[in-house]
């Protein structure tokens, strides 16, 4: 096949196909936008317990951020999605996720779950990063220790962590590729349906490409971050 015989393929394919990938790449969208907004509170509230001087509180925190990096991420998702039911809890569904919501609400869960543990720990070590004595500067000008925290050293450790927020926020956005498994409509679902038609290799090629064109654009954006906080600095 020449090149303008492979071009006019293409485009008869994205053609033909465009509505089921644009539909994937918007649940795609959905799950990591969604979990990713909730995996920053879920981390959040880990770090809290993390960093806590209760010692059963720092165990509940060590024992979900270890489970989260020992298991897999398709084991997570298959986890909640067949043992939430077992003890009742059916979360509710917004009605913009649609027909699929129920399972679109335990991929989102089950991403959450995972990414909250790693967030946790962007966080902590960011904070930690931050030279103690500017919290002790901070409480000699008679500032409490949670003003202390939310007003001088939190404004700091947001700059140090921001890199490693965007490569999570990255990673997040691939591993909502595992939640079809479940049977959610994402972007790599889509494959399985232009699959039975023949064309394997095409429908993977266009799938990489959005994936890459999502995760370059959260890379770029955390890049011009950077620039801005380094001009504020300076």
């Amino acid at each position: 096949m020449d090149f303008n015989a492979w071009i006019t393929d293409i485009t008869g394919f994205l053609s033909r196909y465009s509505a089921l990938f644009l539909g994937g790449l918007r649940n795609t969208l959905i799950l990591s936008l969604i979990a990713g907004v909730l995996s920053i509170f879920v981390g959040g509230g880990l770090c809290v317990l993390r960093m806590s001087k209760i010692a059963p509180l720092r165990w509940i925190a060590n024992i979900w951020i270890e489970l989260v990096r020992g298991t897999p991420v398709l084991v997570q998702i298959m986890l909640v999605y067949y043992g939430l039911p077992m003890i009742g809890i059916n979360p509710p569904v917004p009605a913009f996720l649609g027909s699929a919501g129920n399972r679109v609400m335990y991929g989102i869960i089950a991403l959450t779950i995972n990414s909250g543990g790693y967030i946790c720990e962007i966080i902590r070590s960011g904070i930690e990063s931050v030279d103690p004595g500017q919290m002790e500067a901070a409480r000699s000008l008679g500032f409490g220790p949670v003003r202390s925290m939310m007003m001088i050293v939190v404004p700091q450790a947001v700059k140090n962590i921001l890199p490693n927020f965007g490569n999570e926020f990255a990673n997040l956005i691939k591993a909502s590729s595992q939640v079809m498994v479940i049977g959610v409509a994402e972007l790599m679902f889509t494959f399985n349906t232009v699959s039975a038609t023949g064309r394997v290799f095409t429908p993977l090629l266009v799938i990489a490409v959005l994936y890459f064109a999502m995760t370059f654009t959260v890379g770029r954006g955390v890049h011009l971050m950077e620039k801005h906080f380094k001009k504020a600095d300076r």
